[in-house]
């Protein structure tokens, strides 16, 4: 999702694939801050919550997408750093990189985030400070929905230092992506020993994540090179459908079959240690990570291609639209507050309300802005 996949690749598919995701972030975020299950910050302080059921279908409906978004996103921006270290070279590429990704995260974990958080406590009755809210905490450091540019920053210089492209270009196969997919579950299911999933680590570094995340960024970097920007072959995109539904539709089918009825309380053996129930959720996102990611890009390749002004408009605005979310959705949840109604309802309007707000906003800062230079 860096400034390169909405200004220079004049890809429509991947803009608007982009923009789709970030909205679907940003919905996503909406919800899980009236969920029980938690999953935003805002659940900290929430007045009102889903009822059960509804949370679980909730769950059912919406909670696998987000085991493959943030995966997708690495994908397309590992699709476009090659090009991009080549035309630049390693020293402004890595410069580049610190002011577009390094300058945004440092004003959301030092200033932003904070304050934002502040005001949530504050609508709640909580008398606490800014500087309590930064330094107490977990996990310190903390950027809201930032985490992601953080990593990617760490990434994207990892490979322009020590990243060398091969001679001759593999061309990925479904074999190549079956054999990605095996050494996600392993990494996974070894990573979330000592760090299970939802554990925070300094900087909110997401260290459980990193297994799929540096997988499907080293896709986009392999597939740079075979075209996969452009075009995901048809075999490989009707392969990688079928498992991505098959896996989608495992998740509901095997929570009832488990006996998972309270996400809240029965999530804990999934989420790591040496326990079968986290080999189980390795598997299953591990699949929906490498199946999911490619069959979306396919699948945005053949029916997102769309251009014109207003599609431009949102892809140029995608990343400040990212960047500005949390501050949306926390003061317009709580200026919901005081409405008598039910999570049900201001969820789902928050949601809809925050999608329009960021992605205005995020327009105008990089079209009528000097920040444009930071997105």
């Amino acid at each position: 999702m860096t400034a390169e996949v909405g200004q220079r690749s004049r890809l429509a598919a991947v803009d608007n694939l982009k923009v789709l995701l970030v909205a679907w972030v940003i919905g996503g975020h909406a919800l899980l801050g009236y969920s029980a299950v938690g999953g935003w910050p805002y659940d900290e302080v929430n007045e009102v919550t889903f009822e059960p059921h509804v949370e679980a279908v909730l769950a059912a409906v919406l909670g696998p997408s987000g085991l493959f978004l943030m995966g997708t996103f690495y994908l397309l921006s590992g699709l476009f750093t090659p090009e991009s270290v080549a035309r630049k070279g390693a020293r402004r590429f890595v410069r580049d990189r610190l002011v577009r990704l390094g300058v945004p995260f440092a004003l959301s974990a030092l200033l932003v985030w904070p304050l934002t958080l502040w005001v949530a406590y504050r609508a709640a009755g909580h008398d606490v400070s800014p500087w309590w809210v930064f330094t107490h905490r977990d996990p310190l450091l903390d950027s809201g929905s930032l985490w992601f540019v953080e990593i990617l920053l760490l990434f994207s210089v990892a490979y322009a230092l020590f990243g060398r492209p091969r001679v001759t270009p593999v061309v990925l196969t479904g074999g190549h992506l079956v054999a990605v997919t095996a050494g996600v579950v392993v990494s996974t299911f070894a990573v979330r020993l000592w760090f299970p999933a939802r554990s925070g680590q300094i900087g909110d570094l997401h260290v459980w994540w990193w297994p799929q995340l540096i997988a499907m960024f080293g896709v986009g970097i392999v597939g740079a090179r075979s075209g996969l920007a452009q075009r995901v072959p048809d075999r490989m995109w009707r392969g990688s459908r079928v498992v991505a539904a098959l896996a989608i539709v495992s998740v509901p089918v095997t929570a009832v079959a488990l006996g998972v009825s309270d996400l809240a309380g029965q999530a804990g053996p999934f989420l790591g240690g040496w326990r079968w129930q986290a080999l189980l959720f390795a598997v299953v996102e591990a699949v929906l990570v490498v199946g999911g990611s490619v069959w979306l890009l396919g699948w945005a390749q053949r029916r997102l291609t769309r251009d014109g002004p207003l599609a431009a408009a949102l892809a140029r605005g995608a990343f400040a639209a990212f960047f500005i979310q949390g501050p949306v959705l926390i003061v317009l949840a709580v200026a919901a507050r005081p409405l008598p109604f039910p999570a049900e309802v201001k969820a789902f309007l928050v949601a809809a309300v925050a999608i329009a707000v960021s992605f205005g906003a995020g327009w105008l800062l990089t079209a009528r802005t000097r920040a444009a230079r930071f997105f």
